[in-house]
């Protein structure tokens, strides 16, 4: 049982998921605080997790507690931070960011230099406890904080980490944003078999089996991907014609640039937010 207390700043959804997660590995209530100007969100907090304790002042639910986990949209952390540069201790806190698109360093800033800091890119999935994150952890954070950003992280998916900052755009790239790449491959796969005379609910439910039983297999077995999907090419048959006229129009190089752009944007926001 952790031993650790912990305020979260922000109570929406990714919070929520979190403290979900963090409560089912056994940590206890009463050691979790959250803060939120929204009395609403707050209420939806101590509906699902009682015992909790909530605040509506943040620098008071920091004070409290050793880890704060910044849990607010990237366009307020600035004002957020630096309304708690004199809450937060750098000889006693972890912090932990999972704002999209904010360096390190522009938080430490905003907190008053010499902060442990880790920063984190969740994706959606981490709702459902099926998430997956990225992690990097700037100088002044220790071994032992290390464990502790990735059990919280871990308790909604499997975690990662970077040593090299930079590598959180591809982190974004290929996972922060990956969810959105394959629910579009599955809106696909279930209008294509609309026009092949399936009705909408069939091709539905067809798309979205596939799409969870082959991310199953794949996760369940040693082999590449490009081992699985060979085993299930028969030459000459309909999965190698669907494969042809997928290669042919060029899929590789569409997810390539793809992700090549959501990275580019992801270094793009950063310098942006990171400006204020």
């Amino acid at each position: 049982m952790n031993t650790r207390t912990i305020t979260f700043i922000g109570g929406g959804n990714m919070a929520r998921s979190l403290i979900g997660g963090m409560m089912s590995n056994d940590w206890p209530a009463d050691l979790i605080h959250v803060a939120d100007p929204d009395q609403k969100q707050l209420e939806l907090i101590t509906s699902a997790f009682p015992g909790i304790h909530t605040h509506t002042d943040n620098g008071s639910a920091t004070e409290a507690t050793e880890i704060v986990v910044l849990a607010v949209k990237p366009q307020i952390l600035p004002e957020v931070a630096r309304s708690l540069a004199g809450s937060i201790d750098k000889d006693k806190h972890l912090v932990i960011s999972i704002a999209a698109g904010i360096r390190s360093h522009d938080i430490d800033r905003w907190l008053g230099g010499d902060q442990a800091i880790v920063r984190c890119m969740p994706n959606t999935p981490a709702l459902v406890q099926s998430g997956a994150t990225g992690l990097f952890a700037n100088a002044r954070v220790s071994d032992e904080q290390c464990s502790l950003a990735e059990s919280i992280l871990r308790s909604v998916g499997i975690t990662l980490w970077v040593k090299d900052e930079a590598l959180i755009d591809a982190v974004t790239a290929v996972s922060g944003s990956g969810p959105a790449y394959f629910f579009l491959v599955i809106e696909a796969l279930e209008d294509a078999g609309v026009k092949l005379g399936l009705d909408r609910d069939s091709a539905r439910l067809l798309s979205l089996e596939t799409a969870f039983g082959a991310a199953k297999l794949a996760l369940e077995s040693k082999d590449t991907a490009a081992t699985l999907r060979q085993r299930v090419t028969s030459k000459g048959g309909t999965t190698e014609q669907a494969l042809k006229v997928l290669e042919e129009g060029g899929l590789r190089t569409l997810f390539a640039e793809a992700l090549k752009a959501a990275a580019q944007r992801a270094n793009e926001l950063a310098d942006k937010l990171g400006a204020e």
